[in-house]
């Protein structure tokens, strides 16, 4: 999401209202899904105009899968290759898709995973038996610029979408460490180990006294590490078994065995995603 901030109330204003002039002169939604909202804030006599301006969609449609762990790849060119094994349980298939004009947005909602029906609520089984879906634990959506060629019903192919050597895009959640100190944490230096030191893992100053007599809002410290949500981007699809219904990427990727991972198509610039 980008913040455009504009200090000087007449640009602010100029600015709003070439915007609104633009929206009303050009009714029909653009096919990239984004939001333009106008907001004022004050601040005793001070006024300002922010435009938040977001824009966000996938390189194409991706699907879900499950981490069942490393291992290492031979290839036939004789490279050793540190790969994970990404398996796909039942599942990966449409269950809604969004357009511009009744949602105001362009999305393919994709479910994954089957599950007893006693494992979801009943607007939750409804959602899934409308298009004749079996139960599945997770839902995701996948903004894109085009759902052209998505029904609700229809099961995603992973050989169809992914090949060999492609670049993707895996997102999942990390593993959690729990609350950790701030070397483990945030790669900070120990001090001296001898010579009288009592300082050896602690995390010293923290600010000043009486000015400012505070502690900076985001100053690293110790806390809670790991289990977020976390992205590698451009990994490489080494292999893909059918057979297996699993493919093997090049690297790690977030979480530990047994975790969702989303994967989609990487996004490159001037290629799969345009340059404004």
């Amino acid at each position: 999401m980008g913040v455009v901030a504009i200090a000087s109330q007449g640009l602010s204003l100029a600015l709003g209202a070439r915007l609104l002039q633009r929206n009303r002169s050009n009714p029909t939604p653009t096919p990239l899904p984004s939001v333009v909202r106008l907001c004022s804030s004050r601040k005793g006599s001070a006024r300002r105009m922010e435009v938040l301006a977001m824009a966000s969609f996938e390189a194409g449609i991706g699907v879900m899968g499950t981490k069942l762990g490393m291992m290492t790849y031979i290839h036939p060119e004789g490279n050793v290759i540190p790969v994970t094994v990404v398996g796909f349980r039942e599942g990966n298939v449409v269950t809604q898709v969004k357009t511009s004009a009744t949602d105001g947005y362009d999305a393919v909602q994709v479910g994954y995973r089957r599950v007893r029906d006693i494992k979801l609520t009943k607007p939750e089984l409804g959602h899934l038996q409308k298009v004749g879906a079996i139960p599945m634990r997770h839902l995701q959506e996948f903004r894109l610029q085009s759902v052209d060629g998505f029904e609700p019903g229809q099961l995603l192919d992973i050989e169809e979408i992914f090949k060999e050597g492609d670049l993707v895009d895996v997102s999942g959640n990390s593993i959690g460490k729990g609350f950790q100190g701030g070397i483990k944490r945030h790669n900070f230096a120990r001090g001296p180990m001898t010579h009288g030191s009592k300082s050896h893992r602690q995390l010293g100053s923290i600010g000043a006294g009486t000015t400012p007599g505070r502690v900076y809002k985001g100053k690293k410290m110790p806390g809670r590490m790991g289990g977020v949500k976390t992205k590698i981007r451009k990994l490489s699809i080494v292999k893909i078994d059918t057979d297996l219904r699993a493919i093997l990427i090049k690297g790690a990727v977030p979480g530990k065995p047994g975790n969702l991972l989303r994967i989609t198509p990487a996004k490159i610039v001037g290629k799969n995603i345009p340059k404004n």
